[in-house]
């Protein structure tokens, strides 16, 4: 038989486990920030990480050689929908600015070959667009959640990201405001 000392031990423990349980509970439901919101916010402001990608056309992409324009980078996967949401705006808008040094890249992350293949396919995408098969550039631009744009200037500095599909609006808002630099 147990002692009343060794319950009351045991009991204890177990209301300082269940408070525990309940603190952590009460402020996961109240944290109101989307797990994702924070994708990639460290390096506002920041030079943009280099990378270098081979695009689903056979061609090397170097970010760096890219300086001098407005760059817009998307990290994307066919199986998102929010991508998928979002993927006929980035077309339209890299048509409207590519020949006013504007470079938009695709960055397609944790996807297969045929499947990527077919969602550029489907929407007609004409801009580069690579697969990260590292995981090293997601990693280096801090995505934690897709679909994510980053904007750089043509110093290579990221000036600006959304997470989330982003609306034709925002993104002809966010190019003209670099463009404008």
């Amino acid at each position: 038989m147990t002692s009343p000392s060794k319950r009351l031990v045991v009991l204890g423990i177990v209301v300082l486990a269940l408070l525990a349980f309940g603190g952590l509970l009460g402020w996961a439901t109240t944290n109101k920030t989307a797990p994702t919101a924070g994708s990639g916010a460290q390096k506002v402001g920041r030079p943009a990480p280099d990378f270098t990608i081979t695009t689903f056309a056979g061609q090397k992409l170097r970010l760096s050689e890219q300086r001098g324009k407005v760059v817009v980078v998307n990290f994307w996967a066919s199986w998102c929908i929010p991508c998928r949401d979002e993927a006929p705006y980035l077309e339209m808008v890299w048509r409207q600015f590519k020949d006013k040094g504007v470079v938009f890249v695709g960055v397609d992350i944790q996807d297969t070959e045929a499947d990527a293949r077919a969602y550029i396919k489907e929407f007609g995408i004409t801009y580069p667009n690579g697969p990260d098969t590292t995981g090293e550039i997601t990693i280096d631009y801090g995505v934690s959640g897709i679909p994510v744009t980053f904007f750089l200037d043509r110093e290579g500095r990221v000036r600006g990201r959304w997470v989330g599909a982003i609306t034709r609006e925002m993104l002809t808002k966010s190019i003209e405001d670099l463009l404008q630099r």
